[in-house]
């Protein structure tokens, strides 16, 4: 059921110093902020060879890192994302072993305008993991 690794998230609290650090110290090529109202973030991807880092940013009063970024105000690791070929099967299965899923449980329009859906740290290991649904190539 799961894929590759599609990104690790790092909430930062400085968004342009964060992506100006990948791009000039590291030489990773990275994407220009994206806002995304609808789960409360800000989002910069650094393009890797094997995957990507996301850098997060909270987004308005009600954004879900914000607590995050109180708690860790040097930011930090925030989750790992999973590709699956089928999230709704993959949620399907992952409820079935007990996982639980985050949010009404159902799948949203994630940063690159696919499916995803969180599971709950609890479940994994004390990390929050994002499924990502990806076609096979």
């Amino acid at each position: 059921m799961i894929g590759k690794l599609n990104h690790v998230a790092i909430v930062v609290p400085d968004l342009t110093a964060a992506a100006e650090l990948y791009r000039n110290s590291l030489g990773a090529t990275v994407t220009d902020p994206v806002p995304l109202p609808d789960h409360g973030v800000t989002t910069v991807f650094v393009e890797l060879p094997n995957t990507k880092i996301e850098l997060l940013h909270p987004l308005g009063e009600d954004s879900p890192v914000q607590n995050f970024l109180d708690n860790n105000p040097s930011g930090g690791m925030h989750h790992v994302c999973y590709e699956v070929e089928d999230i709704h099967a993959a949620i399907e299965h992952l409820v079935e072993e007990g996982a639980r899923v985050l949010g009404d449980g159902k799948p949203r329009t994630g940063a690159h305008g696919l499916p995803v859906v969180f599971l709950h740290p609890k479940d994994f290991c004390g990390t929050l993991v994002e499924l990502e649904e990806v076609k096979a190539a």
